[in-house]
């Protein structure tokens, strides 16, 4: 796109109805022209500084791709975010233009959606500021900066300050497909009136009515939509998202999903005891390794597994699966008529890892996508329901995932499969977890995955900060203060429960109501005639304040808002001493982390544990020696730091060029970047594994968002294993947020971008991450040459594709 010719559109453009508008009308007409008329000179002002910026990161951005033919990495999204907002201004004001005389324009409204737009922009030249920044320090093609402080503290800084309003109001989701737009719109909606109603404890029915009736002034008004968005998720603790998340889990939206997605033979929930059991070694099958149950943090307990198979094949019925099948209180699952024609076992298997920040959602929240994954693919999957973080934190859910994988290959034959071809497949924190279930079944010697498919993959848990990460600043599924909440409580920093309070239907809300509103009456009534009869007694009148404790409040009901504004921070208190988690993190011994070269060839063993030893750390950059040519096209975008004394109070302002400060919040965030040595484990982030660990990986397929806030985890991932000559394959999406895998039932997909084949792996279309799955497993693929098209869904034939390299 020719950056000249956006921005002398943009300054066409506004310069017209800025002088059309500048007349003088009276009134509220006036008000409304004289508004517009400023936000489109200040649209101007903004674009005169952001052109230089724009054209100077599009002549470097290339240096960070991960080959030439996939140009994909956070400095791209960055300024790919900023010209769509200039597009849409441009746009909007070729409406102004047309319609500006008509009877029906409505100037108040258009210089509003104006005004946030400029807004927009404000913030989106801060971003850049701050990306410059990062392009000073990050040289080399190298996406993370060097340490957790620093610039990592500074972005911090300024999203707990920034205002961020202005891109869940009117803005909301214009960098994004339009065919998304609505369903983030009525997600945002869903958010912020369900955090309205959330702090009542009602029933479930209760905040369900009563979120309903109070989102429709969410969908009139977007400015009070965008503040209470903003508001919620800067100061909401991790269990409201958890509560959030799993609206998808109520009965009745998981009747309405069976209902319209696709029908399958097996659909059963397993509970597989916890019990030891042995393993072959790959490297000698006469010996094996003793695979422990998982005990971390919540002691050995049941793994919970969902079995989906869209045909019925042998050992799905059996009577040993069936003892293992947990009642979830719906209807039987499991065709077992004798009409039901059982087919032969499947040569592959595809385990499944949900998504959901590690700490919300379970295999039903997937559900519908893996019902079309199983039908196209015509094979059986085992989707993990691990345990869940704050409650259990690292390592816990990856003992479980490793613990079902290995139960898996020792139990082929009550899952339909032959034991033959066995892939991983995960989203988000599954993505995580399928790398890491690899890493450990290396450390222990058993079986490998034949393939590995990564979905906007999490590898890096740490505070670390990129260009794409930059983008949670307008995210609407992953800001980054809720991104922050779940990395701290899959490490186990966050508080396990939050501050219950009694939980009361909605007619004993009113009742309570009204007798704390007559006790006050009776009360002042009572005060009042004493005061009278006896004046003396007029300042030592009752109170009920003597006969409670010192404290106590009366049980008000309290909405989100009004409770982020009595106190600017709503997590629940964190007892004052400090090292409560961390030396938590490994209450039960586990076998986490395992070393690589502790195998030999006894009967049975079990490998050491890593926690006793002091964790390596790891250098994950990718070059140390400077390219010339790199550094002359980086030194002409990229702006030092800040002059003074770090840490000093000036330095905040200095952030940014003098004469420019973005937007501030008047909601400020108490948001604080935890630092924990759990989250520099490899098996925690993966990135950040040595390449001993990461050498003999199975193929491994990840699927990026181009406007992801983990894009750069993905990026920088595949040229790490890249580096060490691992088969790995990168396709990124274009338009598309974060978590698309699980609305994929609502929209379709635009055309991705394809990997080449000096990318490590052969290429064909890639028609979705089904498409991936169906390659690995060797099912037939569509043609090489045929794209994906706009309108063919998620579902449709593209998992096929990467598994059959394997």
């Amino acid at each position: 796109m020719d950056t000249k010719a956006v921005f002398a559109a943009l300054y066409s453009v506004c310069e017209e109805n800025a002088n059309f508008f500048s007349g003088g009308a009276k009134g509220s007409q006036g008000d409304a022209a004289r508004r517009l008329v400023e936000t489109m000179k200040l649209i101007q002002e903004h674009a005169r500084s952001l052109e230089p910026v724009v054209s100077g990161f599009a002549a470097v951005y290339h240096h960070f791709d991960f080959d030439p033919h996939i140009p994909a990495n956070g400095y791209r999204s960055l300024v790919k975010v900023v010209r769509c907002c200039i597009l849409h201004i441009i746009q909007k004001g070729h409406y102004i233009t047309a319609n500006r005389r008509n009877i029906f324009f409505r100037l108040a409204h258009n210089a509003a959606e104006m005004e946030a737009y400029c807004n927009a922009l404000c913030q989106l030249r801060a971003l850049l500021y701050l990306a410059q920044r990062m392009l000073h320090d990050n040289h080399h093609g190298n996406l993370f900066f060097h340490n957790e402080s620093g610039l990592s503290e500074s972005f911090v800084r300024e999203y707990s300050s920034m205002h961020k309003g202005c891109f869940y109001g009117r803005c909301l989701g214009f960098q994004f497909s339009p065919a998304i737009r609505p369903c983030l719109q009525t997600i945002a909606i869903g958010l912020v009136a369900f955090g309205e109603n959330y702090r009542r404890h009602q029933s479930g029915i209760g905040v369900a009515a009563s979120s309903l009736f109070t989102s429709g002034k969410y969908a009139i008004d977007p400015e009070l939509r965008g503040a209470e968005f903003e508001r919620i998720t800067q100061n909401l603790d991790v269990h409201f998202w958890k509560s959030f998340w799993n609206i998808t889990e109520t009965e009745v939206l998981t009747s309405l999903a069976s209902m319209t997605s696709t029908q399958v033979k097996v659909n059963r929930a397993l509970s597989v005891p916890a019990v030891p059991f042995d393993l072959p070694l790959t490297a000698n099958h006469r010996a094996s390794v003793t695979i422990a149950p998982p005990s971390a943090h919540i002691g050995i307990a049941p793994v919970q597994m969902r079995l989906i198979s869209y045909d019925l094949r042998e050992g799905q019925d059996s009577e040993t699966l069936l003892s293992l099948a947990r009642s979830e209180g719906g209807a039987i699952s499991l065709s077992l008529g004798m009409k039901t024609k059982r087919l032969p076992s499947s040569s592959c298997l595809l385990i499944h890892f949900h998504g959901g920040g590690f700490v919300a959602q379970t295999s039903k929240s997937h559900e519908p996508y893996l019902k079309s994954w199983s039908q196209d693919l015509g094979v059986p999957i085992l989707s993990v329901d691990y345990s869940l973080a704050p409650e259990a934190p690292f390592p816990r859910a990856l003992e479980e995932c490793f613990y079902a994988y290995c139960w898996a290959l020792r139990n082929h034959h009550l899952l339909g499969w032959t034991g033959e071809t066995v892939c991983l497949a995960g989203d988000s924190a599954g993505g995580n977890l399928c790398v890491t279930t690899s890493m450990r079944a290396a450390a222990f010697g058993v079986r490998m995955p034949d393939g590995l498919v990564a979905i906007y993959p999490a590898t890096l848990l740490t505070a670390y900060a990129s260009p794409s990460r930059l983008l949670t600043l307008m995210d609407p599924l992953l800001p980054l203060s809720v991104l922050s909440r779940c990395l701290n409580a899959y490490a186990g920093n966050e508080p396990q429960t939050e501050v219950q309070v009694e939980k009361v239907s909605t007619l004993s809300l009113v009742r309570r109501d009204t007798a704390v509103l007559l006790r006050d009456f009776r009360q002042g009534a009572s005060n009042w005639i004493h005061s009278l009869l006896d004046s003396n007694r007029a300042s030592a009148s009752p109170s009920t304040a003597a006969e409670r404790p010192p404290g106590a409040t009366d049980p008000v009901r309290k909405s989100i808002s009004e409770a982020s504004i009595s106190s600017p921070h709503a997590d629940p208190p964190v007892a004052s001493n400090t090292s409560e988690f961390p030396s938590r993190k490994l209450s039960v011994k586990s076998q986490t982390c395992q070393d690589l070269g502790s195998h030999n060839n006894s009967t049975s063993h079990s490998a050491p544990l890593l926690s006793e030893r002091i964790p390596e750390d790891v250098n994950f950059f990718l070059s140390k020696d400077a390219d010339p040519s790199m550094s002359r096209d980086l030194s002409s975008v990229a702006i030092p730091p800040p002059a003074g004394e770090e840490g000093s109070e000036l330095e905040h302002s200095r952030e940014f060029p003098l004469g420019f400060e973005p937007l501030r919040s008047e909601q400020l965030s108490e948001m604080e970047m935890k630092s924990s040595p759990v989250v520099k484990d490899p098996f925690c982030s993966p990135l950040l594994a040595p390449d001993s660990m990461l050498k003999g990986m199975p193929p491994v397929h990840i699927v990026a968002c181009a406007l992801d806030p983990m894009l750069d985890d993905s990026v920088m991932f595949a040229k790490r294993l890249r580096k060490i000559d691992q088969p790995v394959t990168l396709c990124v999406v274009d338009d598309l947020p974060h978590g698309f895998l699980s609305l994929s039932q609502g929209f379709v997909l635009s055309s991705p971008r394809r990997t080449h084949p000096r990318s490590h792996a052969s290429t064909a279309s890639w028609n979705g991450p089904i498409g991936v799955c169906r390659s690995l497993l060797g099912k037939p693929v569509l043609s090489s040459s045929a794209p994906l098209r706009k309108g063919r869904l998620l579902s449709g034939g593209g998992l096929k594709l990467l598994m059959a390299q394997a």
